[in-house]
C-alpha cells in the first residue's frame, strides 16, 4: 500500500476511535456491545496502519513512536471505562483529551 492509503486509513480511524470513545460516555448502556466493536475495529486498524507508515518511512522504532504506542494503549481502554465507571465519566473525558493531544503532538515534534 501506498503512504498515502495508510495515512488516510490512519487518520480516519482516529476520528472514528475517539468519536465513539467521546459518544460511549454519554450514551446509553444498551449500546455498548455495538460501539466496543466499532472501537475496536479502529483500534486495530490505527496500529496496523501506524506500524505499516513507520515500515514504509523506514524510520525503525523511534521515542516518539513509543509514546504514540502509549498513547494508543490509553485511548484504546477508554471506551470500556467509559461503560464501566460512569461516576469517572469526567475524569476519563480530561485523560482522553490529554491522550489525543499527546499523540498529536508527537507527531509534530518528535523530540527523540
Amino acid at each position: 500500500m501506498s503512504l498515502n492509503t495508510y495515512l488516510v486509513l490512519h487518520l480516519s480511524s482516529i476520528i472514528v476511535l475517539l468519536g465513539y470513545t467521546f459518544y460511549a460516555f454519554a450514551a446509553p448502556s444498551e449500546t455498548r456491545k455495538r460501539v466496543m466493536m466499532i472501537t475496536g475495529v479502529a483500534t486495530l486498524l490505527i496500529l496496523v496502519t501506524g506500524f505499516g507508515m513507520l515500515h514504509r518511512l523506514q524510520l525503525g522504532f523511534p521515542g516518539w513512536a513509543i509514546v504514540k504506542l502509549v498513547c494508543w494503549l490509553g485511548l484504546s481502554a477508554m471506551g470500556g471505562l467509559a461503560y464501566r465507571r460512569r461516576a469517572q465519566a469526567d475524569l476519563f473525558m480530561m485523560i482522553t483529551f490529554v491522550l489525543a493531544i499527546t499523540a498529536v503532538a508527537m507527531v509534530f515534534v518528535r523530540p527523540f
